[in-house]
């Protein structure tokens, strides 16, 4: 049982994994930071409240806070914009620059003329329909 573990652990899915979820945290600290130290003061100086916790109403002596909420969904927000900026639209033209030069290769496969599944250009009978197809020119 020690052994299976072992295998388990040191799989290439659950070392990576561990790796991403540490690169995550430290990312969304430094992402955090930019907002609470740059981002949040901008919309201060802008709009003049920095922090809607203050913000409530009550119902029967019930106190509802909507402003954490306010805060936790403009923080939310702000996050979402940085990541994507910094981190998504970056990636995306690093991968749209690599396949550039990458030619499409040919399939190996062609539709069924009888039931459209795919088959490979060498079959002479369809796997699904059992229908007989001319061989790929």
């Amino acid at each position: 049982m020690i052994k299976d573990f072992k295998n388990f652990i040191l799989r290439g899915n659950v070392v990576d994994l561990a790796v991403a979820v540490i690169i995550g945290a430290a990312f969304g600290t430094i992402v955090t930071a930019l907002v609470k130290d740059f981002i949040t003061p901008l919309i201060a100086a802008i709009g003049g409240k920095p922090n809607f916790s203050d913000l409530y109403f009550t119902v029967n002596h019930s106190k509802f806070m909507y402003g954490d909420f306010i805060n936790a969904v403009l923080s939310f927000l702000i996050i979402a914009l940085v990541v994507f900026f910094l981190v998504v639209q970056p990636i995306n033209r690093l991968i749209a620059l690599s396949r550039r030069g990458e030619e499409t290769a040919e399939s190996d496969d062609r539709p069924c003329p009888e039931c459209l599944s795919t088959i490979p250009k060498a079959a002479s009978r369809c796997a699904f329909c059992t229908a007989k197809v001319a061989p790929a020119k």
